[in-house]
């Protein structure tokens, strides 16, 4: 495995609309496909903090690469799919993300934030654990006690904060600045990235809380939410399942 001194520059974090792009490849190995590809400059957003990654296509030299995922490593390894002709380092690409799953992710990260927020606000329950696909995830609280009308009673909360059309902002915080933050961790036992500097997503008037993930730019994008399952995990545990209705 060679490195290079380069470094993917994040597109997905300075413009969420952003689905296309021209750029270069930094670092590949054509005999070795699930090495994976390294662009100069990327929209895929990689995975991570329980949003799972982007999909999409380089365009290059008449053909496409699907890009299926990413692997772990000292930058962005881009997975090709299976049998997908791999662009040597130095090859100009045209990226473009798979809009209706990126968008998604978008609205459902959101919306679990909004969960989040609202049931600290309400509950003062931390987070204990999480997952999502596009459309529908589950989140875990420490929540030992809920009201018999949980269900209901937290989706119409939710939508209420939803429809409250809050914008969500997102910025880069100095570690000390950001962990000085009350609550600024909203999941037990995760401790914050060894970095400088920590992104933090922030719906305001309700939850700000450290994550790299992508969003959408005021709650009311999310849509409706539906609370559809509220399950038993344990004495102090309540997996909540959500999903996008409209």
């Amino acid at each position: 495995m060679t490195h290079h001194s380069h470094h993917t520059h994040r597109l997905d974090w300075e413009d969420v609309t952003l689905r296309e792009w021209d750029c270069t490849v930094l670092w590949s190995d054509p005999a070795d496909p699930e090495a994976g590809i390294v662009l100069d400059r990327s929209a895929f957003y990689p995975g991570g903090g329980g949003q799972p990654p982007d999909h999409g296509v380089l365009l290059w030299g008449g053909v496409q690469t699907r890009i299926i995922g990413t692997r772990k490593g000292d930058d962005l390894y881009l997975l090709p799919a299976p049998q997908d002709p791999v662009p040597p380092a130095g090859t100009a690409v045209h990226g473009a993300l798979d809009d209706v799953r990126r968008s998604t992710l978008m609205r459902t990260h959101s919306g679990l934030h909004v969960l989040c927020g609202t049931v600290f606000r309400d509950f003062g329950a931390l987070v204990t654990g999480g997952n999502m696909e596009p459309g529908e995830a589950r989140m875990d609280f420490n929540l030992p006690d809920i009201p018999a009308d949980f269900k209901q009673s937290l989706e119409d909360a939710v939508n209420a904060e939803i429809a409250a059309d809050r914008a969500i902002q997102v910025r880069f915080l100095p570690r000390d600045e950001a962990l000085a933050i009350p609550d600024i961790i909203r999941t037990q036992a995760v401790f914050p990235p060894e970095a400088d500097e920590l992104r933090i997503v922030d719906i305001v008037g309700l939850d700000a809380q450290a994550d790299g993930g992508t969003h959408v730019a005021s709650t009311r994008q999310i849509g409706h939410l539906q609370v559809y399952k509220v399950e038993n995990k344990g004495r102090q545990n309540r997996r909540v399942r959500i999903r996008l209705s409209s």
